[in-house]
C-alpha cells in the first residue's frame, strides 16, 4: 500500500516548530520521537554546560578593543547553586567585585553564560566582531569587557554602576528551547542602577545564523544604543524603529 501524501512538507520546511508529525496509532511515528528525545537533551545540556573563559577570551583577541577583558564572577558558586538561586547570578561575588574599576567609559560591555553558556561561547565573538568596530566610529568610550560566569540579565547593573559606565549591553544566552539551544540574547539598559526593572531595557533574542544574524544584530544594537544616549533613556519608552532589510531567497 502507498504511502499517502505528506501534506504538511511544505510547511515544516518553512519553520522549525514540530507540525505535522507523523505518528503511529496513538503515538508519535519512531524518528519524530527519537528526534525530540535528542532536542530535549541538547537543550538540558545547553542548561548545564559551562562557559570555556580561556577559549572565549581567545576568540575576542581578534577584536580591536581598547582594553584587555575582565573575568569576574557572580554570587552563584557553581552551576548548580546558579540554577537554584536566581537571585545570587545577579549579585556580583565580593572576590572579584574589586576587579571592576571605575574607568571613563559611556558604555559597559557584558558577555555572560545565562542559561546557554554554548550561546555565549559560539555567538558573543562574531557580534562584537561586527559591534565595536561600529561603535568605536561613533566615539563611544567603551569599559573593559566582562565575562561573567553564572550571570543574569540584571548583573549588567551592578557592573556598569561598578564602572561608572551611562549604558550596558549584555551578551546573555538565553533559555533553551526545543529548536534553539544555543539562542544569544541583548539586553540594553541606560541608567542602569538597583532601581533598574526589566521594562527598563530593550531586547534583541534569538541571535544565530538561524535567526537573526550578527551583522543585523550589530546594526539593531548600534542604533539603539546610539537613541538611547541622545534621548538618556531605555526600556519601554525606546521603541526598536531600526529598518529591516528584506531577506532574499
Amino acid at each position: 500500500m502507498a504511502e499517502p501524501p505528506d501534506v504538511w512538507a511544505a510547511a515544516r520546511s518553512l519553520t522549525p516548530a514540530r507540525i505535522g508529525l507523523r505518528r503511529a496509532g496513538a503515538s508519535l511515528a519512531t524518528a519524530p520521537s527519537l528526534a525530540f528525545r535528542l532536542a530535549h537533551a541538547r537543550a538540558r545540556d545547553a542548561v548545564h554546560a559551562e562557559l570555556d573563559v580561556d577559549r572565549l577570551t581567545g576568540d575576542l583577541s581578534a577584536i580591536p578593543l581598547q582594553r584587555a577583558p575582565v573575568v569576574v564572577d557572580s554570587a552563584a558558586r557553581d552551576r548548580q547553586t546558579y540554577l537554584l538561586r536566581p537571585d545570587l547570578g545577579r549579585r556580583l561575588s565580593p572576590d572579584t567585585e574589586a576587579h571592576l574599576l571605575t574607568c571613563d567609559c559611556d558604555l559597559a560591555v557584558v558577555v555572560a553564560d545565562g542559561l546557554s553558556a554554548r550561546a555565549a561561547q559560539t555567538h558573543a565573538a562574531p557580534l562584537l566582531a561586527v559591534l565595536i568596530p561600529m561603535l568605536q566610529a561613533e566615539s563611544w568610550a567603551i569599559a573593559p569587557l566582562a565575562i561573567v560566569r553564572n550571570g543574569r540579565v540584571a548583573i549588567g547593573d551592578a557592573i556598569a554602576a561598578r564602572l561608572g559606565a551611562a549604558g550596558v549591553l549584555v551578551l546573555i544566552g538565553e533559555r533553551p528551547g526545543l529548536s534553539a539551544p544555543d539562542s544569544l540574547g541583548a539586553y540594553l539598559t541606560w541608567g542602569a542602577g538597583p532601581q533598574t526593572t526589566d521594562a527598563n531595557r530593550n531586547c534583541l533574542s534569538n541571535i544565530r545564523p538561524e535567526g537573526m544574524p550578527s551583522a543585523e544584530a550589530a546594526r539593531r544594537i548600534a542604533l539603539l544604543l546610539g537613541r538611547m544616549r541622545q534621548t538618556g533613556y531605555s526600556g519601554v519608552a525606546l521603541k526598536d524603529e531600526a529598518e529591516v532589510p528584506p531577506r532574499l531567497g
